[in-house]
């Protein structure tokens, strides 16, 4: 809970990938309260009992939001998906607003490795950011299991992790109110 809402805060792509791999963890505990809390809360020393509660009551709204989604099995709640239809409507504009010149360049870099992605994904309508996002998701996930030395994490990480991370920089800054989209930034 709060580091979801710092990632929030700081780094909305930090808190996208943050929430999915508590998808994939909740459902990995099976959404038991217990095995949540043993793992997932009794561990955090610092906390009081009633935060400890109140940290419980989260991941058990999100286990909610999961089984009410249908997404017991696998996929992303909405929630996440939203956000990033949001950055994706950002890329866009980005494409061809002055404050995007530097995006713009990021993003070439990564535009030629995009049918490659395409391919791998599986999803030909997919849009470019959700494509980055789910890339970033599955090289993290090699990197866990620890075979993130393989030449499609590397790639994934060279191409896709600078113009995500760009795109999610300046989406925080247009959300504080900090970069006027129609001037050269």
């Amino acid at each position: 809970m709060d580091i979801a809402q710092a990632k929030r805060r700081e780094n909305i792509a930090e808190y996208i990938l943050y929430l999915w791999q508590l998808e994939d963890l909740l459902r990995a505990l099976q959404f038991s309260p217990e095995a949540i809390y043993t793992q997932l809360v009794a561990p955090r020393k610092e906390l009081t009992e009633e935060q400890k509660s109140a940290f419980l009551m989260w991941y058990m709204d999100i286990a909610d939001l999961l089984h009410q989604e249908g997404k017991e099995e696998k996929g992303h709640l909405e929630h996440t998906l939203h956000l990033i239809g949001d950055l994706h409507n950002l890329h866009l504009q980005l494409l061809k607003l002055p404050a995007g010149e530097h995006y713009r360049k990021t993003y070439g870099r990564l535009e030629a490795e995009l049918p490659r992605l395409r391919s791998v994904a599986g999803n030909p309508g997919m849009s470019d950011t959700e494509l980055g996002f789910r890339a970033l998701y599955a090289a993290m996930l090699y990197r866990i299991k620890g075979e993130g030395e393989k030449p499609a994490v590397a790639d994934t990480l060279e191409f896709v992790s600078p113009a995500i991370g760009e795109l999610a920089a300046l989406y925080g800054k247009v959300e504080r109110g900090e970069i006027d989209l129609f001037r050269e930034g």
